[in-house]
């Protein structure tokens, strides 16, 4: 059975209560996202500025604080046609002057019609935000950004880098950039490994890092100097590319940020023959002998009625994530909490966070223990039964929330510390066993309407406080009563960025962060500016954490 959109469960991805900073975001792009119906102009009238890659001639702009913008550029060929499923290729040359003053295209995402504004299926499409140093000679850090939105949608697309850029100094480069998400991105089965690519989505992303290595110091960046950072999905992408070929060092970055890393299950390629089952019957390509052929010259609005979600096999009701990375024995050989317990990732700092309530927004209202169980089966489908009474001990009845099912509050804690919040910290103690410098923190800044509305401090709360409050329009708190804690996260990512470390530039006055430590110590940033520290295993965490790393081979993670 198929589940459109109007079958999602209530407080799917899509329609959540309160503020969703996902939602917001994908509202955010249809402002400012649109790409440009003409090709030489200058709508903002800003003074031009020019880069040769080689391939092509960009032409941006210089913004009023001095920085170099670029929208729009182009990384790899369009990934339409013959080239679906397949391993990104290296952009075409293209002599003429390219306008790079609009944003590209957006990947199409699950669930939204065909055609709609600003979205196309040619998407593979970077932005820039470079300081005017003048010359390719500056090497200056590089802040690579990886979008979230579940692997089924870009979250976070356009985000502007100029606040992080210019609120740091001009210190480094900030980029951005597209990647295939839903049916495009990770259909998986057999019939693709054989004539195509497993995992496409993650291959957009490296594809983008190699296309920093080649082109980024034409912009003044330092292709030595590379730091990946992700939000929800684009943080477990960081991971992914930890994790990627069994922690091979391609030499594409050398440090890593994550904020609320996304652990779904991830199955093996075999284990999703279902799944490309169902996009054959959906687009009528079952009976055709060769099915990739089929797919690949079937219409994009028929694939995009087909870019949806549906139950795991032996569930009733559809998951939040259907479309995920999956193991195909070489970007992935493994599942990531394997590789990553088995010391299989690249030797680089890190630094790994999360919301103090990761799994408010996405939690149903359910009624009962039993219900509670139920939704994390049709999360990760192979926890059974068996570990029924063992979640009702973990996660009991909590204090109830005004408007919210009785056990709501409790699924919201369970879900969040199953997808987010444990696997992040299995993730940095594996880390810090291996002598990689690293830091973990949790973020507990409150902000009243979320509070309101029993959503605690949500899943990627902390984005405005890190990349500047101007992201999104609904971080109206950050201005007023929490601008306090801006400046002072703000500085310890851009010190990270910088200098590996999160403390070499931190604020003045700001205290030294602890790296994780044998103990898991990490900071916890708190309201008005103030920050703790604390052991990731108080409260009761550290039981909780130990039974999601045990079950976490079995949840596919």
């Amino acid at each position: 059975m198929k589940v459109t959109k109007a079958h999602l469960r209530k407080c799917s991805y899509f329609f959540i209560p309160g503020v969703l900073f996902i939602t917001i975001s994908i509202i955010l792009g249809l402002w400012f996202g649109r790409p440009s119906t003409t090709k030489n102009d200058n709508p903002s009238g800003l003074p031009e500025t020019t880069v040769d890659l080689g391939y092509a001639q960009y032409v941006g702009n210089t913004l009023p604080g001095g920085t170099r913008q670029y929208l729009g550029i182009r990384y790899a060929v369009p990934p339409t046609g013959d080239r679906r499923w397949r391993a990104p290729e290296e952009p075409l040359p293209n002599q003429e002057h390219q306008q790079a003053k609009t944003y590209g295209a957006i990947c199409y995402p699950i669930g939204l019609d065909y055609p709609a504004d600003g979205h196309d299926e040619d998407c593979l499409f970077a932005n820039i935000w470079a300081p005017n140093v003048g010359n390719s000679s500056a090497k200056l850090p590089v802040w690579v950004f990886i979008q979230g939105g579940g692997y089924s949608t870009l979250a976070s697309w356009n985000w502007n880098g100029t606040d992080a850029v210019e609120k740091a100094g001009s210190k480094f480069l900030f980029i951005n950039f597209n990647y295939r998400v839903g049916l495009f991105g990770f259909l998986a089965g057999g019939d693709v490994e054989a004539d195509g690519d497993l995992n496409v989505g993650i291959l957009d992303q490296r594809r983008l890092l190699q296309w920093v290595q080649t082109h980024i110091s034409k912009f003044g960046g330092d292709p030595k100097h590379v730091i990946i950072h992700g939000v929800s999905a684009g943080a477990g992408s960081v991971a992914m590319h930890l994790a990627a070929y069994g922690g091979r060092n391609d030499n594409l970055f050398v440090g890593a940020m994550a904020q609320s890393a996304f652990f779904p299950a991830q199955p093996h390629v075999s284990d999703l023959e279902y799944q490309f089952d169902r996009v054959l019957d959906d687009v009528g390509c079952r009976s055709a002998q060769d099915k990739m052929k089929c797919l690949r010259g079937t219409s994009m609005g028929t694939l995009q009625r087909a870019n949806d979600i549906s139950p795991f096999p032996g569930r009733t009701h559809a998951p939040h994530f259907y479309w995920t990375p999956c193991v195909d024995g070489d970007l992935l050989v493994d599942y990531p909490s394997v590789l990553f317990k088995t010391g299989n990732f690249v030797q680089v700092p890190v630094l790994f966070g999360v919301c103090n309530d990761e799994g408010s927004v996405f939690a149903d209202e359910v009624e009962t223990s039993v219900d509670q169980t139920s939704y994390l089966l049709d999360q990760y489908p192979h926890l059974n039964a068996t570990h029924q009474d063992t979640l009702a001990s973990l996660y009991p009845r909590q204090a109830p929330l005004p408007n919210h099912a009785p056990y709501f509050p409790s699924l919201s804690r369970a879900y969040g510390e199953a997808t987010f919040s444990c696997p992040s910290a299995s993730l940095l103690t594996a880390y810090s066993a291996s002598s990689s410098p690293t830091w973990g923190y949790r973020f507990a800044v409150p902000d009243a309407d979320n509070m309101a509305a029993g959503l605690g401090i949500p899943h990627v709360f902390d984005a405005p406080a890190v990349l500047g409050p101007g992201m999104l329009p609904t971080a109206a708190s950050y201005y007023t009563y929490n601008a306090p804690v801006v400046p002072l996260v703000m500085t310890y990512f851009a010190s990270f960025v910088r200098a590996l470390d999160p403390n070499r530039y931190r604020a003045e006055g700001a205290p030294a962060w602890e790296t994780w430590g044998a103990n898991g110590s990490r900071v916890v940033f708190e309201g008005e500016g103030r920050m703790n520290v604390e052991n990731a295993a108080d409260n009761g965490m550290g039981e909780r954490c130990a039974f999601w790393d045990r079950v976490a081979e079995t949840m596919e993670q």
